[in-house]
C-alpha cells in the first residue's frame, strides 16, 4: 500500500501502470468467481430445503437478483414438513394379569 502511494505521489510510469491493471485484471475474476460462489452454494440449498427448484438460487447472478430471490423465500408457503421432535415416551401400559390359580395339593 506504501509503494502505491509513493508511486502515485510521482508521475508514475505508464508501463508501471500497464503492469498493475494487467495484475488486477487477471486477480478480479478470481475473485468475483470466488464470491459467486460464496452466495450461490447457500441459495441453492436453501431453495431446496424449501421444496423450491435449487436452479433458483441462479438469481443471485443477476443484479437485484438475490433481493427477488429473499422476498420469493421469505414470503412463499414452503411445501416441506416440519421434522418431528424425537422425545423419549413412556412404555404402553400392559393388559392386567389373570388372577394367579393357586397350586391344588
Amino acid at each position: 500500500m506504501l509503494s502505491l502511494a509513493l508511486l502515485l505521489q510521482n508521475r508514475p510510469d505508464p508501463s508501471q501502470v500497464q503492469h498493475m491493471v494487467l495484475a488486477m485484471m487477471a486477480i478480479i475474476p478470481f475473485i468475483l468467481l470466488l464470491g459467486i460462489v460464496a452466495v450461490l452454494i447457500p441459495t441453492w440449498f436453501i431453495c431446496k430445503k424449501a421444496g423450491f427448484s435449487p436452479w433458483l438460487s441462479l438469481l443471485t447472478v443477476i443484479p437485484l437478483g438475490g433481493l427477488i430471490l429473499l422476498y420469493v423465500l421469505a414470503f412463499a408457503e414452503w411445501k416441506t414438513m416440519p421434522v418431528p421432535q424425537v422425545a423419549w415416551q413412556p412404555p404402553l401400559p400392559q393388559p392386567p394379569l389373570p388372577p394367579a390359580i393357586p397350586p391344588q395339593a
